[in-house]
C-alpha cells in the first residue's frame, strides 16, 4: 500500500511527539538528580558559624579562650628596695626573681640575701625587698613571709627558730644576726654536731652575751 504525503506527515508528527515525551520522562529526571546530588555535596562543606570565626583568624594564629590566660596568672605586690614598687602580674609558677624584675629590679641599696629569689610566687603575695643593714621587713600574711624569710612585724621570727635545723635565711632573720653570722652558726653545728642548749650558740664566733640576750627568746633546740 502506497502512503500519501499527507499520511507520511501525520506519522512524522506522531513520532516527534513520542520522542519529545520520551525525552521529558527519561532524560530530564536524570539531569535533575545529578544537579540535586551536587547541591547536597556543596551544602555539606559549607562552614558553620563557629568554623567561620576560626577561618577569620590569620593563618598560623590561634585564638585562645580569653579566660584561660587570665586564670593562669597571679597578682603579687612588690615593695621595698625596688625601682617601681607596685602590683605586678606574673604567670602561675613564676619565681620571686621574675616579680622583682617586673617591678623595675632591685635598687643599689637592696639586700637580695634577705629575699628568696628562687621561691615560687603565690596569688596575693607581698614580696618585700629589704635595704642593706635594715631589719627584715614585716610580712603581710603567711604567703608573704615565705618570700621574706619568715619575719614578723617586730623584726623577729614569728616562731622560735630551731638552731639545729634552721636555714641560713631563717638564722639571718634573728635579731642581731646577719648573713655572715648565720653562716658561722651553720658551720659550727656542722663541725661540732647539734646544739644541746640555746646558750651554746655563744660558742659561735661573733655572738656574745649581748647578741644572745637579744635572740634567746626567738631560738630553740
Amino acid at each position: 500500500m502506497q502512503l500519501s504525503r499527507r499520511h507520511i506527515l501525520a506519522y512524522v508528527a506522531v513520532a516527534a511527539v513520542v520522542v519529545a515525551v520520551g525525552v521529558r520522562y527519561l532524560v530530564l529526571p536524570h539531569a535533575a538528580g545529578a544537579g540535586g546530588s551536587q547541591g547536597i555535596a556543596l551544602g555539606a562543606v559549607l562552614p558553620s558559624a563557629s568554623s567561620s570565626a576560626a577561618l577569620a583568624t590569620a593563618p598560623g594564629q590561634v585564638t585562645a579562650d580569653p579566660s584561660s590566660s587570665s586564670s593562669a596568672d597571679v597578682v603579687v605586690y612588690v615593695c621595698g628596695a625596688v625601682r617601681v614598687p607596685g602590683i605586678v602580674r606574673v604567670p602561675a609558677g613564676a619565681r620571686v626573681a621574675e616579680a622583682v624584675e617586673l617591678a623595675g629590679g632591685a635598687t643599689a641599696k637592696a639586700e637580695l640575701a634577705g629575699v628568696n629569689l628562687a621561691a615560687k610566687v603565690v596569688d596575693g603575695q607581698q614580696i618585700v625587698v629589704p635595704e642593706r643593714g635594715a631589719a627584715p621587713a614585716a610580712a603581710s600574711g603567711a604567703v608573704a613571709s615565705s618570700a621574706t624569710g619568715g619575719s614578723s612585724a617586730g623584726g623577729a621570727p614569728a616562731a622560735p627558730v630551731n638552731l639545729n635545723t634552721a636555714t641560713l635565711e631563717q638564722l639571718d632573720a634573728l635579731q642581731g644576726v646577719g648573713p655572715a653570722t648565720a653562716q658561722k652558726i651553720i658551720d659550727y653545728r656542722t663541725a661540732n654536731g647539734p646544739f644541746k642548749r640555746i646558750d651554746d650558740i655563744k660558742n659561735v664566733s661573733g655572738i656574745g652575751d649581748a647578741k644572745f640576750a637579744a635572740m634567746k627568746d626567738s631560738i630553740t633546740v
